[in-house]
């Protein structure tokens, strides 16, 4: 025992954090599996929630926000159990997850207050069934090692197509896996009892392999310091134990301690740092703390620490996260059913708070990369450079990578913090790149604010330029601006929101009367609210539409208010009949449900001409129409590869167009032919994609990624998809997709992220000069945003701005007659009220002129002159303080006077 009093860290203690600083609105669930439930980077904590079968992750920051409290999102990664997930040691943002969907994905997260990827940036496809375990390599980039059944496989994400190697199969199913912290050897448990050492670069089979383990239940291994191992698991007479062996000779261990009887797995952490182990039992209400000493290898208990609920799992917080100044060593995270509790291991020391103690800290494990995976493969031992972590010595922090920042061309919430999940962008169609000079505008909420679209964009490239030159002279639009409207017209007080929705959905969806909001509660329900009753929601329950199975996509019938269709994920489409003024009751039978997709839908989309006609995408790899008058399926489309990311009715509603994940852009006429008539090639990038058509169905217009993950704009004649893009432009880089609106008025596009869906041209107010207005939203509210273009004689119609719209709420014919192969047309009607006079009917006025004559400048004035016109323009600007401002009399230029 004396080695255990002479220890510094004999007196850590562990504190637990006060209720006001857990991490609440968790629904962890509980699963068997053989991965870890949570796993934090210095940013960022994931863990397995209960929604969706396992298959969807909570995320949430380490540290709370500037109010003090924790953001918790979701985000569907596997269509099956997420079985372990692990952060990159060089990247917070980045995730592993594997499943048992039989696949491995890398994630590209954000802070939770933005909208998280639709889809992950790498899939990796072992075939080896269900996996169960993923790890980081400790110093290389790129290096994971999978657990399948019966094989651990070492994989090069940069090499997608196969591992670097397949390690020897082990007697029965894998438990867990461990690299060496210089990242030579890898160590496995087995439910074979058996205890395993690989170095994969030198041999498949095992370097040293023993029957350690006295009983296969639910073994865990972890490398401690140099050439020590630590396992967890049972004896023969099922008591919890944890071992310590020396890795090069696994015949017995060298120490271990018994923690009592209990069915519920050991998770172990271990702090090389300190030497630190903690172990938490699954289900227990208590953390143990041990210390390692290598020297003589030995474990001494620390501290035993009750929490108040059972655990679900445990994760650490990486060292640059802890306050050193407190001589903090040591948080975990404890994951319980319904909230996550911070538990820090201080050390007391005399001046804690007031000055650093090196002793306690020696420097750690940096976030640089030693080596890429292939180096390392091919023979590299590099190490990690470590860091100290002496506040007043630590380098300042770097701006955060472009790819996590907000996106330049969204919409600001909140004043300052940009949100890509909720922003918007304008430019003038085709495309165009925002003009760098435009200012911001002023919200006229007080409680958010909406930037303009337009801000500070870079210089365009030579292809924005290439579509730039399609549109002729500067835009009219160029100043566009977007505003949140008065909170009058807001509701709040939303609860419950699902915003974890597919990427091929687009949040939400409104008409002139209502708006459908999906909700994060079992069933797949859906909450409808009325545009004629803004305000607070009551904290009651309210009534919802009740699906029994969960949302995919869900779309207004553009020619029935009271008409919603939902897909849900079980191959059905459910069509409800909201009644007149709203839900009074809950509503659970449908009207009517279409059947025929074999598999989960993406996606669906009315007819914009014909009456009760409706489109559909599935990973059945089918684009099915149904024709909702006869409640059945009437063709069935093909040629996909892969998933369809989006698709979009031509203007005249003849054409279908999709964008898919099998890099193809496809146009489909679907009363002719089953098989697209054009084919050519699409975005790069596997993350997302919208399409749409613009210039009256000349061209289509398609939001994707490139092949290195940056959102891009592409433009295809839509005679010649073979040929491919005609022009393309970067927009920046961001994990979401970014969606499309497009007026066919003015051609302006708006590009904006989830949770923006735009009204009828008629909800637009021509005496503010809105050319666009949509409703936003938010976590908890719903608020309406208008796009105005700024103009000085207000009191005329803007008649160059509102040209006859197209009446797009009333059909042009029926589903039976578009497909017998009628054809229709929207009727136009003009938005100018009777009381305006169209601006292009105005009175000129006599231009003023702006300088004085030359000889006013070369006259000759006495000093005594000059001495009394400056004291007359003094007194004349100071004199009457009663004057109106200069802006209020401002009455700006003739449309003919912009410098263009």
């Amino acid at each position: 025992m004396n080695r255990f009093k002479t220890s510094k860290f004999k007196n850590t203690a562990p504190k637990i954090a006060k209720k006001d600083e857990w991490i609440n609105n968790v629904h962890a669930g509980s699963f068997s599996c053989q991965g870890n439930h949570i796993k934090a980077s210095s940013k960022l904590v994931a863990f397995n929630m209960e929604q969706a079968g396992g298959g969807m992750l909570g995320l949430s920051s380490v540290k709370p926000g500037p109010d003090g409290q924790w953001t918790v999102t979701q985000i569907s990664c596997h269509s099956d159990l997420i079985t372990d997930m692990d952060f990159s040691p060089f990247d917070e943002y980045l995730l592993a997850t594997c499943s048992g969907d039989e696949m491995v994905k890398l994630w590209r997260l954000c802070d939770p207050e933005l909208e998280q990827p639709s889809s992950p940036e790498l899939t990796l496809h072992p075939g080896q069934g269900r996996l169960e375990l993923v790890h980081f390599h400790p110093t290389s980039s790129g290096l994971l090692a999978v657990g399948a059944a019966k094989s651990p496989l070492i994989w090069d994400t940069s090499r997608q197509d196969a591992p670097l190697a397949v390690l020897e199969q082990h007697g029965d199913h894998l438990q867990s896996l461990s690299w060496k912290r210089d990242g030579s050897l890898l160590a496995t448990s087995c439910k074979d009892k058996m205890l395993r050492v690989f170095d994969p670069r030198a041999q498949l089979t095992p370097v040293q392999s023993a029957k350690s383990l006295q009983n296969n239940k639910d073994s865990r291994v972890l490398w401690a310091k140099d050439d020590l191992l630590l396992t967890t698991g049972f004896d023969m007479i099922r008591t919890r134990e944890v071992k310590l062996w020396d890795s090069r000779n696994l015949s017995s261990s060298i120490s271990s301690a018994s923690l009592g009887t209990s069915s519920g797995m050991l998770i172990p952490l271990f702090d090389e740092d300190t030497g630190l182990l903690l172990l938490a039992g699954l289900g227990d209400k208590a953390i143990d703390c041990f210390e390692v000493t290598s020297s003589e290898p030995f474990l001494s208990q620390v501290s035993h620490c009750l929490v108040d609920n059972s655990t679900r799992g445990v994760a650490m917080v990486p060292k640059v996260v802890l306050d050193v100044m407190s001589c903090e060593v040591m948080r975990v995270l404890q994951l319980t059913d319904s909230c996550i509790v911070p538990v820090s291991y201080q050390v007391p020391r005399k001046n804690s708070g007031q000055e650093f103690h090196e002793d306690l800290y020696p420097d750690t494990v940096g976030s640089t990369p030693a080596m890429s995976a292939e180096e390392w493969w091919q023979g590299g031992n590099k190490q990690v450079e470590k860091v100290g972590l002496n506040p007043d010595r630590r380098p300042k922090p770097k701006a955060p990578p472009a790819k996590q920042m907000p996106a330049k061309k969204e919409v600001a919430r909140g004043g300052s913090k940009e949100d890509p999940g909720h922003g918007c962008s304008t430019s003038s169609s085709p495309l165009s790149t925002p003009s760098s000079s435009a200012d911001p505008s002023r919200s006229p909420s007080s409680t958010s604010g909406l930037s303009s679209g337009f801000l500070p964009s870079p210089s365009p490239s030579q292809s924005a330029k290439a579509i730039q030159s399609l549109l002729g002279p500067t835009s009219k639009f160029r100043h566009i601006q977007g505003a949140v409207m008065h909170r009058d017209t807001h509701i709040t007080n939303i609860r419950g929101l699902n915003l974890t929705t597919p990427g091929e959905c687009d949040g939400f969806c409104v008409n002139r009367q209502r708006m459908a909001v999906p909700l994060a509660i079992s069933g797949g329900q859906i909450a409808v609210f009325e545009r004629s009753q803004p305000g607070k929601l009551p904290d009651t329950a309210l009534p919802t539409i009740q699906n029994s199975v969960n949302v995919v996509d869900f779309s207004w019938d553009p020619f029935d208010t009271h008409r919603l269709a939902v897909a849900g994920d079980d191959a059905k489409i459910r069509v409800w009949q909201v009644p007149e003024g709203g839900l009074k009751e809950t509503l659970t039978e449908p009207e009517l449900i279409l059947q025929g997709h074999t598999e989960k839908i993406y996606s669906i989309k009315f007819h914009p001409l014909a009456s009760g006609l409706l489109v559909s995408s599935s990973y059945d790899l089918t684009v099915r129409l149904w024709n909702l008058e006869s409640g059945g399926e009437v063709k069935i489309l093909t040629g996909h590869q892969d998933q369809v990311f989006g698709m979009a009715w031509s203007p005249d509603g003849k054409l279908l167009a999709t964008v898919s994940k099998d890099g193809k852009v496809r146009i489909y006429d679907p009363r002719k032919s089953t098989a697209p008539v054009q084919e050519g090639p699409g975005p790069d990038g596997p993350r997302g994609a919208r399409i749409l058509w613009v210039c009256e169905g000349k061209y289509l217009l398609v939001s994707g990624f490139d092949s290195r993950s940056e959102r891009q704009l592409c433009l295809y004649s839509a005679d010649s998809l073979s040929s491919g893009a005609i022009a393309s432009t970067q927009v920046d880089v961001s994990p979401s997709t970014l969606i499309p609106f497009y007026d066919p008025d003015t051609s302006v596009v708006i590009l904006t992220g989830k949770g923006l869906a735009f009204l009828p041209k008629t909800e637009c107010n021509v005496r503010d000069v809105e050319i666009a207005v949509g409703l936003m939203l938010t976590k908890a509210t719903v608020e309406p945003v208008a796009f105005r273009v700024p103009r000085v004689k207000k009191e005329f119609f803007q008649d160059d701005v509102y040209t006859d719209t197209a009446e797009w709420w009333k059909p042009a014919l029926t589903a039976s007659a578009w497909l017998s192969g009628s054809n229709g047309q929207h009727k136009k009607i003009s938005l100018k009220p009777k009381d305006m006079t169209p601006v292009s009917e105005a009175p000129k006025e006599a231009p003023v002129r702006k300088y004085m004559p030359s000889s006013f400048y070369l006259e000759e004035k006495t000093d005594e002159q000059k001495k009394e016109e400056l004291l007359s323009a003094m007194v004349a600007k100071l004199g009457n303080m009663d004057d109106p401002l200069p802006q209020e009399s401002f009455e700006g230029v003739d449309e003919d006077e912009w410098d263009d």
